[in-house]
Order: C-alpha cells, then sequence, then structure tokens
C-alpha cells in the first residue's frame, strides 16, 4: 500500500492520456510504473487501483482529471541569460574589513553570553545534585525530569560555545 498513491496517479494519468488527442508530452510517468488497470479508487486517505479491493473495502470510483500540458520556453541559442556583473559582487576591502569586525564583535557577544549561561546553569545544576523546588519535594519525578533537562541544556550550550569558537577562529585564521 506504500505505493497505492503513486500507482492511483499514474493510472489516472494513463487514462486521461488515452482518452486525450495523441499530443507529446515532454514529459510523461514511467510505463513500469503505469499499472494495467485504468480505473483508480479511493479508500478514505488510501488510493488503489485494484478492483476487489475496492469492492471488498467499500471504495468510491474516481473520475478521471483532465491533464494540463504547458510546454516549457526554450532559451534561442546564442543569446546568454543576464548574469549581474562581477564588479557588481566586489567589495572593497575597507568595506570587507568592516563587515569582518562587525561578524567578530557579534560572534564574541554571542560567545560571552554563552559563557554565561553555561556559568549559570553549572551553578543550577550543582555537579548533579540541584536544590530541590517546592513542588519537587512531593514529586521525586518531577526532580528527575529538571535535572535530566539541566544536564541537556548544559550539554547544548557546551556545543554552542565550541562553535562559536570555531566561528571565531575561522575569522581569525582568514586574515
Amino acid at each position: 500500500m506504500k505505493y497505492a498513491y503513486a500507482f492511483a496517479l499514474a493510472a489516472a494519468l494513463a487514462e486521461v492520456n488515452a482518452q486525450a488527442p495523441a499530443k507529446p508530452v515532454a514529459s510523461s510517468p514511467p510505463a513500469a510504473a503505469a499499472p494495467s488497470a485504468a480505473r483508480v479508487y479511493r479508500c478514505g486517505n488510501q488510493y488503489t487501483n485494484a478492483p476487489t479491493e475496492a469492492q471488498a473495502k467499500d471504495c468510491k470510483l474516481l473520475e478521471p482529471v483532465p491533464l494540463t500540458v504547458v510546454e516549457a520556453v526554450r532559451p534561442t541559442p546564442g543569446r546568454k541569460a543576464s548574469a549581474p556583473a562581477a564588479s557588481a559582487l566586489r567589495v572593497d576591502s575597507s568595506e570587507q574589513r568592516a563587515r569582518d569586525a562587525d561578524a567578530r564583535a557579534i560572534l564574541e557577544a554571542e560567545l560571552s553570553k554563552a559563557l554565561a549561561r553555561q556559568s549559570e546553569l553549572l551553578r543550577e545544576y550543582n555537579n548533579g545534585e540541584p536544590e530541590k523546588l517546592g513542588p519537587e519535594t512531593r514529586n521525586y519525578q518531577k526532580y528527575l525530569d529538571r535535572v535530566a533537562h539541566l544536564k541537556a541544556s548544559i550539554a547544548r550550550n557546551e556545543v554552542d560555545i565550541e562553535g562559536l569558537r570555531r566561528e571565531l577562529s575561522r575569522l581569525t585564521a582568514s586574515k
């Protein structure tokens, strides 16, 4: 049933193509994918072309939908598509240095925020034994869930810090 929709679509296309006048089509479904039955049945959210299965499940026969084929416009040979000039993409070296400095400042600010967040998380985690909050004294599972969440947050934050340091080292290496 995994490919029932694809087969049903191919069958519907085959039926429509059989009823339409012969006209060359740029892309048609592969012959191997088109089943021999031309009728498509809808069984809830599934499609099938097997009449015995359709009768067993009380499926409805779908009406063929007219197929619209739009021919692609081919570019004329000898004429190239307009591309932006290479000089328009080039940036002055002073402007590029300013952009690099801005990028470095942003990365350093993000790194300092991540380091502050990491120290806060580690302080709250307290080596795997954070202090219990009000409702956690009665419900130990809530405490365990919070400890697991803190541990996952610390791991995510460490990965973020490593990524920011890596990006800063790339900026330093490119100079």
